[in-house]
């Protein structure tokens, strides 16, 4: 009897079904700000929340693109396969989720209040990695991109990423975590209060290696 060898973790068929959502928004005034968007997709172990809120005058760019399907979404993102995060080369990334925004603020009545949210559910298959970001500010300009790929229908390294230049004024700070229960730990806290300028990139990944498995009767005639 001939033994194959099988792999761990094998490649699933990319599904003919799938849903996709894009969301493009340009904003110009003053006012009163009110804005959400979340997405939860549980096939691909993906948790998303935005949000935000004040009164002031705004200018914002924002751009939500998601497909369940990654081979349908490549968006340009920096230093996704470089150790070194200062290189800035782009890479046409295979994604399920991306998102960029730019904005500026200014407060007229009530400060620019909200944040954000991404979450590889562990529950859900996913590699138990999450970002927040938090903000209350009087003034704010901002270039913030943050994007998702999952590994449950395609081959594509699983990743979370935020990458941001703003300036403000006011409190703004973020969260990560990674976590394996038993075996693994990452935390990452950053807050600022007062006038700051911050440059700043947060990415988990995790590549999916196909392990051969070695057969009971290797070099053996069974």
């Amino acid at each position: 009897m001939a033994c194959s060898l099988a792999v761990a973790n094998p490649p699933l068929k990319e599904p003919i079904q799938y849903e996709q959502f894009c969301e493009n928004a340009l904003v110009s005034g003053t006012g009163y700000i009110d804005v959400a968007t979340s997405i939860v997709d549980k096939k691909i172990a993906l948790e998303y929340y935005d949000m935000m809120s004040g009164d002031g005058t705004l200018e914002m760019d924002s751009t939500h693109v998601y497909s369940q399907e990654p081979n349908k979404l490549k968006r340009p993102i920096p230093n996704y396969n470089e150790t070194d995060c200062q290189k800035n080369d782009s890479t046409y990334a295979n994604l399920n989720f991306y998102e960029n925004t730019k904005l500026t603020f200014a407060v007229k009545n009530a400060p620019l209040q909200g944040g954000k949210f991404i979450n590889s559910k562990a529950f859900y298959g996913g590699i138990g990695a999450n970002i927040q970001e938090m903000f209350s500010v009087n003034e704010m300009e901002k270039d913030q991109t943050v994007f998702f790929g999952s590994t449950k229908n395609s081959t594509i390294v699983h990743t979370v990423g935020l990458q941001t230049l703003n300036s403000f004024n006011g409190t703004w700070g973020t969260d990560a975590s990674m976590h394996k229960i038993f075996y693994k730990d990452i935390k990452s806290h950053e807050l600022f209060r007062g006038d700051f300028e911050v440059q700043k990139e947060i990415k988990f990944h995790e590549n999916p290696v196909y392990e051969p498995r070695p057969c009971p009767c290797a070099g053996v005639d069974c």
